[in-house]
């Protein structure tokens, strides 16, 4: 075995050297061009609602699904079905996505 060879550190203090000058620098401002849109809510209130209502049947383990009637194991699926029952409410949501099934 190899003995190694005790250092010790010294305490170097810090000192600023540099002193730091303000600046006067103009604010540029920048026009709101056309193209940007403002952000608005996609979805309303009733969706909220809804969605709420399902998940807490979700947590429970009573949210069954539609034709099947099996229960519902997915988080995604169950938000899935709050927001087409909102849609079928006529609560303001999205359109679906297209499904990308295979038609036979």
């Amino acid at each position: 075995m190899a003995v190694r060879k005790k250092t010790t550190r010294k305490k170097t203090t810090h000192k600023k050297t540099t002193t730091h000058k303000k600046t006067t620098q103009k604010k540029t401002t920048r026009k709101k061009t056309a193209s940007r849109k403002k952000a608005t809510r996609k979805y309303g209130a009733a969706s909220r609602k809804k969605v709420n209502r399902v998940m807490h049947e979700f947590g429970e383990g009573q949210l069954k699904s539609g034709r099947s009637g099996k229960k519902v194991e997915s988080r995604k699926q169950a938000i899935a079905i709050g927001l087409s029952e909102a849609r079928r409410a006529g609560g303001k949501v999205p359109p679906a996505r297209k499904s990308s099934r295979k038609k036979s």
